[in-house]
């Protein structure tokens, strides 16, 4: 593959082309398509394929199938796109590798040998710490609770940085495949590569990981997923994939191919920006970003200029991703037609534990009724449910057992019964626990296509520095009295582990005074009855007129055992905006 020849004189136009494992193949097409090309060229095609969930899900394919654990659907796209990407120069940059790099790099090498092509693939190593996690115990006290890891992991993988990936594209490679790298790191490593950077050029490092942590989600920020969507322009065609076009002083602008779906401004990025956070110090393996020291303004036409990131040293800590074996989960949805809703639940309730024995039986049991108004027009809008979730360490407790036992109810019960499913079988669950590690336990290393192996070493270490935050000089405008927040307020919300994160920001520096005088803690935990009991962490952000909330423990031990409604907490934000805020 030739490589670029102006690397280095110009900013570096990193293009996205997943979000997520499963989402839409065609995109790498798409952003490296030719006839677009000739008009807005990208020097790298990246993505992201990995969530705790994800890991899990390539956790248990292994488990079947010890040549998989990565992202099948990351090598359809190669076949599809490799060769146009080696006539072009691009190179490509994956976390696709998940749990098995090495496979998914060798599978690549098969596509680019079939296809005629001459392509150096790399891939990284050193995430993965489950053969040494025995030795590691005292270090991995949950980051939440504080709590000691007892568990049994399936797997345990640290979160990479992006210097790996600089050296194996400084190294010659075409393709990197990563295991679980951060998020922004498959943006980060290219744009240290690109602009030479050194490992404690901080400002700079921040700005790429900004610039990485938002385009990672993909059409997310060009439209997907935004609380003002009746804006986006043709919705109903498919949104594009964003660009980062990255600076030498690590400012960015956020664009898209011209002409292509959806459409990038100050308030789809401001949403994004605010997408699973935490505090407004975002640690990174190689830098720490702080996000409320940033600038976001309009470059023009779908184009969003961030400037003014500040860095920190990197942390001494890695965080860790571990997947512990959870047990066994089923559940089953009673309808609860009309009249009577509540008594119904609560007779349904003892009928079904009477006949099983007790819910001490179970380690754990989640009711749940949602009530319907029993005068609402039409049979569905007038039934309610009641979600009965149980878990169990044995299987055959809350497997047909459990939801056998449910469905003999129905000739003997409440009037009008019938459940949303038949009887079925347990589920296995996993158990996602947040740890941090000496960044002296991690050792990351490029392998190149001929065995070569080049050890990373760490970012140096230190204090952050102090941020002085943007004050916000205006009077404050909020919502007409009785109108819900949303009327002016938008807001991005996620999962984080356990957590769930709602971040809510403004359109005018009026509208953000009325936000951080009146959305307190206390105000948000009685808005979302949900959260009553739990830590809730507040933190503001005048820069870009936002609060961000972080809801611990919300989502119980992570999504994939989650018996929440909304288990990724994906419309937690949607709701909050619904919702009636009386000053």
């Amino acid at each position: 593959m030739r490589p670029p020849t102006d690397r280095g004189t110009r900013p570096v136009r990193i293009a996205n082309c997943s979000g997520f494992f499963g989402d839409r193949i065609s995109a790498a097409q798409e952003m490296v398509d030719p006839a677009v090309l000739d008009r807005s060229p990208v020097d790298v095609l990246t993505g992201d394929w990995l969530a705790e969930l994800t890991m899990l899900i390539l956790q248990k394919q292994r488990a079947r199938d010890a040549d998989a654990g990565y992202a099948r659907t990351f090598l359809t796209q190669m076949e599809q796109v490799l060769g146009t990407c080696a006539d072009r120069g691009i190179k490509v940059v994956t976390n696709a590798g998940g749990l098995n790099p090495a496979g998914c790099a060798q599978r690549v090498r098969d596509i680019a040998t079939r296809l005629g092509l001459d392509v150096d693939v790399a891939h990284i190593e050193g995430d993965d710490l489950l053969p040494r996690l025995d030795g590691l115990r005292p270090q991995l006290a949950n980051l939440d609770t504080g709590a000691p890891f007892t568990g049994e992991a399936v797997s345990a993988n640290a979160y990479l940085g992006g210097w790996g990936i600089a050296k194996a594209l400084a190294a010659g490679a075409d393709v990197v495949v990563c295991p679980r790298v951060t998020d922004a790191a498959v943006v980060v490593g290219p744009a240290a590569w690109w602009w030479d950077w050194d490992v404690d050029d901080w400002d700079r490092l921040a700005g790429a990981v900004v610039a990485g942590h938002v385009i990672e989600c993909g059409a997310q920020t060009t439209g997907g997923n935004y609380s003002f969507f009746p804006t986006i322009p043709d919705l109903a065609e498919p949104l594009a994939f964003p660009i980062a076009e990255i600076d030498r002083d690590g400012s960015s602008v956020i664009t898209k191919h011209p002409g292509t779906g959806g459409l990038i401004d100050v308030g789809t990025v401001t949403a994004q920006l605010l997408y699973e956070i935490g505090p407004p110090a975002y640690l990174n393996p190689d830098v720490v970003s702080h996000f409320d020291a940033l600038s976001v303004a309009s470059d023009g036409t779908d184009r969003v200029r961030i400037s003014g990131v500040q860095g920190s040293p990197a942390p001494p800590t890695t965080k860790v991703c571990i997947n512990a074996e959870g047990g066994f989960r089923n559940r089953m949805t009673f309808v609860l037609t009309g009249l009577d809703q509540r008594a119904k639940a609560d007779w349904t309730r003892n009928a079904l534990f009477t006949r099983l024995g007790g819910e001490d039986r179970f380690d754990e049991v989640d009711v749940q009724l949602v009530e319907a108004p029993p005068d609402a027009v039409g049979q569905e809008a007038a039934s309610g449910k009641l979600h009965v979730n149980v878990k169990s360490r044995d299987e055959r407790i809350v497997g047909r057992a459990f939801s056998s036992a449910a469905t003999e109810l129905a000739l003997a019960s409440y009037p009008g019964f019938f459940t949303t499913s038949p009887p079925g079988p347990a589920q296995a669950y996993g158990v996602y626990w947040p740890a941090l590690v000496s960044n002296d336990e991690v050792q990351q290393v490029v392998v190149q296509a001929d065995g070569t192996r080049l050890p990373i070493a760490h970012p140096p270490t230190g204090p952050q520095r102090t941020v002085v935050p943007a004050t916000v000089d205006a009077e404050p405008v909020g919502p007409s009295p009785g109108a819900p927040l949303g009327t002016i307020f938008g807001a991005r919300s996620g999962d984080k582990g356990g957590n769930a994160n709602v971040g809510v920001f403004a359109r005018d520096d009026a509208g953000y005074a009325w936000l951080a005088a009146n959305l307190t803690s206390v105000a948000l935990r009685h808005l979302i009855p949900e959260a009553a009991g739990l830590e809730i962490r507040r933190f503001e952000l005048p820069n870009l007129r936002a609060l961000n909330f972080v809801i611990v423990g919300y989502l119980g031990d992570g999504v994939a055992s989650s018996t929440a409604f909304d288990p990724q907490a994906k419309g937690l934000g949607e709701y909050l905006r619904s919702r009636v805020l009386t000053p």
